[in-house]
């Protein structure tokens, strides 16, 4: 009576082990369901930084203003009889 019960027992546990344990198991099916979440949220922080980015190339292609605008902040030019005053930020 006792070694059927044992049979069993290691029996259910041989089954038991590709469902948790093997190549298309719980546990891998869980960390490729969690490197997917992550991988979606990285996409969507490229998809927001494309859009931006994408608005910028059209602003640029499309008037003056940008262009005007990038080149006093990013490279100080100014136009004729202006004054350019630099104020450094502090430390």
């Amino acid at each position: 009576m006792r070694w059927p019960v044992i049979v069993l027992a290691v029996l259910v546990i041989v089954l038991q082990y590709p469902l948790w344990l093997g190549k298309g198991g719980w546990l891998r099916v869980w960390d490729v369901d969690r490197q997917l979440h992550a991988q979606r949220e990285r996409n969507q922080e490229l998809e927001q930084r494309n859009a931006g980015l994408e608005a910028e190339v059209r602003d640029l292609k499309s008037g003056n203003e940008a262009i005007e605008e990038r080149g006093r902040f990013e490279l100080g030019l100014t136009k004729p009889n202006e004054i350019f005053v630099h104020i450094p930020k502090k430390p």
